[in-house]
């Protein structure tokens, strides 16, 4: 594969998308769309940062069509709320990008509706996000709706039996499960898009590892923020860490089911190139499984 960047990025006039998570890859995966023509919605919690976000698109991009939508992945009442005025104001969305994410923290937090925070905000919300904007993807045309895994789902493992870690709580392995049932989710909404006649494709990928903010809003004394304040230099900026999303959202070689990330070692660092899908992700039978809960949990059904 040609070491693809954003001069790739075909035309997006014409196409609408919305991209969660106000900072970090969020961000610039809504600048480079809103710089390729898309008119791009911002979703997130915090509508300071969702005004400082499309300031700075602006300021980078003048005549950006973007704009921002309060959005909690925390709280399911505020997810629905928010595809209702969606749906109010569109008749139809191309692009979806589930990226926004919470990372480990020390002590075991929930959601508005009782979840595990990692699970809740990283999967649950935005299976919950992508059932409320499932008619108006399916309006769409070529739509895509992509899935922010980690590299971290390669040592992730579904506690079916624990799934919202009541039992046992420990950072690292409920993160990488939270991931891991990202890239399962996007793996299984593809198969289900086929067989139903969707028409939208699922799409995973992963950013390597990037400099973004997610550890270090994590409070002080985290161990994982120690080691990534002394080892800064070996993660990879921000722009290069967006791009497996951004060719996973754009470009035309991008297959639904597909999973992209960096071509470096260890898929760490590099250009964006199919990322190798871990076992338990092809899991058929348990991608089913965390999608039948998943839809239990949440209350919602992707019809």
């Amino acid at each position: 594969m040609t070491r693809w960047t954003t001069e790739y990025i075909p035309s997006q006039r014409g196409r609408r998308a919305v991209v969660t998570g106000t900072g970090g890859l969020g961000y610039e995966d809504a600048l480079q769309l809103a710089r390729a023509g898309a008119e791009v919605i911002i979703a997130g919690r915090n509508p300071a940062k969702g005004a400082e976000a499309v300031h700075g698109i602006r300021e980078s991009a003048p005549r950006a069509n973007v704009r921002f939508e309060r959005v909690d992945l925390a709280d399911l009442a505020s997810v629905a709320a928010f595809g209702e005025r969606l749906k109010g104001q569109l008749d139809g969305l191309d692009l979806l990008i589930n990226n926004a994410g919470v990372m480990t923290p020390p002590k075991r937090q929930t959601t508005a509706d009782g979840f595990e925070l990692q699970l809740g905000a990283n999967h649950l919300g935005h299976f919950a996000l992508t059932a409320a904007l499932l008619p108006l993807l399916r309006n769409g045309v070529s739509p895509r709706m992509i899935s922010v895994s980690s590299v971290a789902a390669r040592q992730g493992e579904i506690d079916f039996d624990d799934l919202n870690a009541e039992r046992s709580y420990r950072p690292m392995p409920v993160y990488a499960q939270s991931k891991l049932a990202c890239l399962m989710f996007a793996l299984e909404f593809d198969r289900r898009s086929r067989s139903a006649s969707w028409g939208v494709a699922g799409i995973a990928a992963h950013p390597g590892v990037a400099r973004t903010q997610l550890l270090f809003n994590t409070p002080g004394g985290h161990p994982m923020r120690r080691v990534r304040s002394a080892l800064w230099f070996l993660f990879q900026p921000v722009p290069q860490g967006a791009l497996p999303t951004l060719f996973a959202a754009t470009d035309r070689s991008a297959q639904g089911g597909g999973y992209y990330g960096p071509d470096g070692p260890a898929e760490v660092r590099g250009f964006p190139a199919p990322a190798k899908i871990p076992p338990r992700a092809l899991d058929e039978t348990a991608c089913a499984r965390l999608w039948e809960m998943s839809e239990q949990l949440t209350g919602v059904q992707l019809r």
